[in-house]
């Protein structure tokens, strides 16, 4: 597997965290994050994504973004990527503040959720293999992790684990990924292909309405008047008309 830029100093970064905590009492308590203490300590959104409860803690949150963030990162580009990660380890941390204000947190789980929703996304059907043993599809681990998360943050056990930051996390990949597909050159080129035809269609149907305008009742000169400007619209399009020259179309197709 090749690994991308921002996962590799993002791992580095949370194991030299991770070495800083073994070495400097008091780390934790300056840096993790009660979501109520927010407004006053707002760093602590940031930083707490980068400390880890113990060596199992970091493991597994590496080793998910490991395996998830390079292919990832790639696919949307080193600055999307890292807007991703961010925005859903700061969404968990925002979550957290309406389920559970007063605990602690810390841990990258919130944004390394965010990362597997976003592998989710693109690669739905991708076989992950739990423990190495069981195969499940992408999306379907997003889903049972969704599910355990709900269910173990309202109430069904917590185990320490902050589940609505996990939850958190879900949220802000999704957020993100549907601001960047928004922003994305693709949808703009079909939203300006699209009002385009809009714009092509309602040409089509003012033209076929002013072709409808009954010839017989007209004078003679009013006759002579609209075979010239279809017969203009039909060289240079509508766009070619002057106000006037719509103006009589628009009253005579009125009419009709």
């Amino acid at each position: 597997m090749m690994m991308t830029p921002w996962v590799t100093r993002l791992l580095f970064a949370n194991a030299a965290v991770f070495l800083l905590q073994m070495t400097m009492t008091g780390l934790e308590n300056q840096f993790a994050l009660v979501p109520a203490l927010g407004l006053v300590r707002p760093w602590t959104f940031v930083t707490y994504m980068f400390l880890h409860g113990g060596l199992g803690h970091i493991f597994f949150n590496m080793l998910s973004l490991f395996f998830f963030g390079p292919r990832l990162e790639e696919r949307l580009g080193s600055r999307s990527f890292l807007w991703l990660y961010f925005v859903s380890g700061i969404t968990g941390g925002l979550l957290s503040l309406f389920f559970t204000p007063n605990v602690p947190i810390i841990g990258a789980s919130g944004a390394v959720f965010g990362v597997m929703l976003g592998y989710a996304t693109f690669w739905p059907r991708h076989q992950i293999l739990i423990w190495g043993i069981i195969p499940v599809e992408a999306r379907w681990m997003v889903v049972a992790l969704t599910a355990i998360s709900l269910w173990s943050g309202l109430g069904g056990g917590g185990g320490g684990i902050a589940h609505f930051a996990h939850l958190g996390g879900f949220l802000g990949a999704w957020i993100t990924l549907r601001v960047l597909e928004a922003r994305s050159p693709t949808k703009q080129w079909q939203k300006k292909a699209a009002v385009k035809s809009r714009v092509v269609e309602g040409a089509s149907s003012a033209v076929e309405r002013f072709r409808r305008i009954p010839r017989d009742n007209l004078h003679p000169v009013n006759r002579d008047e609209l075979d010239r400007v279809l017969d203009k619209i039909g060289a240079t399009g509508m766009s070619s008309l002057t106000p006037s020259e719509r103006d009589f179309l628009e009253r005579f197709s009125a009419r009709s």
